[in-house]
C-alpha cells in the first residue's frame, strides 16, 4: 500500500443523490476512496425519497444506517467505517 492510498472497507454503502449536486459528487469521490461497492440512488426518481431527503443530499447510508447528511467529513467517514468493520462478527465469533 502506498502512503497516499486508503484502506478499503467491506461495507454496504448507499448514497442518496440528485443530478447537479456538487456535494453529492464530492461525497461519491470521497467514499470511493474507502469502499469500492457503492449504490447511488437518485432521489428525484422516487417521490417518497424526495419527501424524505429533499434538501439533505447527499445522504450516506452505511450498513443500513444514515451516517451523513450534506457534507461528508473524511475523518468521520473513516472512523465510522472502522467502527463498522470492527462490529461485524467473524466466523470465529459465531
Amino acid at each position: 500500500m502506498n502512503p497516499t492510498s486508503h484502506p478499503q472497507y467491506d461495507a454496504a454503502v448507499v448514497i442518496y443523490t440528485r443530478q447537479g449536486c456538487h456535494l453529492c459528487d464530492d461525497a461519491e469521490v470521497l467514499v470511493r476512496n474507502f469502499v469500492s461497492d457503492i449504490r447511488l440512488v437518485d432521489i428525484d426518481q422516487e417521490p417518497e425519497l424526495v419527501q424524505k431527503f429533499n434538501t439533505c443530499v447527499p445522504v450516506v447510508e452505511i450498513n443500513g444506517k444514515v451516517r451523513f447528511r450534506g457534507k461528508v467529513s473524511p475523518m468521520l467517514l473513516k472512523r465510522v467505517l472502522e467502527a463498522e468493520a470492527n462490529s461485524i462478527p467473524t466466523d470465529a465469533n459465531l
